[in-house]
């Protein structure tokens, strides 16, 4: 019989931190302690909530009055040394983006002459039915024009 009772109650039917000592489960107990439990934890999680929230608030106004701070002191500093570091930021900025593009242009080049090759040797990588089936209907319609140009000359040579 206690092995069914635990095996009906499963996981969600209490135990661990939240069951008391009688067995039943959850905030087990007479009606006055259901009732009383429940107010509790609410303002106990009310203060920690308001405890976080405070250290935070004091934790982001340090922040901040560190940021005026830095940003006081930073400001001649920057200010005398624009003319130098804005063209050094420029530069870098269009440095990396050069070698970003370089990179990327490479990679995509790479790519390119690796299936050209595979192409070439006969395996088949992605997209070759596609370029198969674009070359034959090329050559189709260039067969096309080259008929359609050779009545004409008959035409004219003829007339």
């Amino acid at each position: 019989m206690a092995a069914e009772h635990h095996r009906d109650r499963g996981v969600l039917g209490g135990g661990g931190a939240f069951a008391d000592r009688s067995g039943q489960g959850g905030y087990g107990g007479d009606h006055h302690d259901q009732q009383k439990q429940p107010a509790m934890m609410c303002a106990l999680k009310a203060a920690t909530a308001a405890t976080a929230a405070g250290s935070l608030l004091v934790l982001s106004g340090l922040i901040l009055a560190g940021t005026v701070i830095a940003l006081t002191v930073a400001t001649p500093v920057l200010v005398i040394f624009s003319p130098v570091l804005v063209p050094a930021a420029i530069a870098l900025a269009l440095m990396s983006a050069g070698f970003v593009t370089s990179g990327g242009l490479g990679v995509a080049a790479l790519s390119v002459f690796s299936w050209m090759y595979k192409y070439l040797t006969g395996k088949h990588p992605p997209g070759a039915d596609q370029l198969d089936h674009a070359k034959a209907r090329l050559a189709s319609k260039a067969r096309d024009i080259k008929d359609a140009a050779q009545t004409r000359i008959d035409q004219a040579q003829g007339a």
